[in-house]
């Protein structure tokens, strides 16, 4: 078995209202130096062995991320130290 995630993240050219709140509370709540805020999604899958990184991305393409407006990155944990 292997670990994986998926961190889906609206394209740059996408507006992101919800990065944008979050971007916009952050001086009211006394914290400074934060220029952009981007909100995004992750997603994590315990998979076969067996399972490759094509198969992955077509999980992402097709079921995980919007490819038109979202952009994905797919992590095997199992991979990380």
């Amino acid at each position: 078995m292997a670990r994986v995630s998926v961190d889906v993240m609206p394209k740059p050219e996408i507006l992101d209202p919800q990065g944008q709140a979050v971007a916009g509370a952050l001086p009211r709540l006394g914290f400074s130096g934060v220029r952009e805020v981007r909100q995004g999604k992750r997603f994590e899958l315990e998979v076969d062995d067996t399972v490759d990184d094509t198969v992955l991305h077509r999980i992402a393409a097709t079921l995980l991320a919007n490819p038109v407006i979202e952009d994905w990155r797919v992590t095997r944990l199992s991979d990380q130290p």
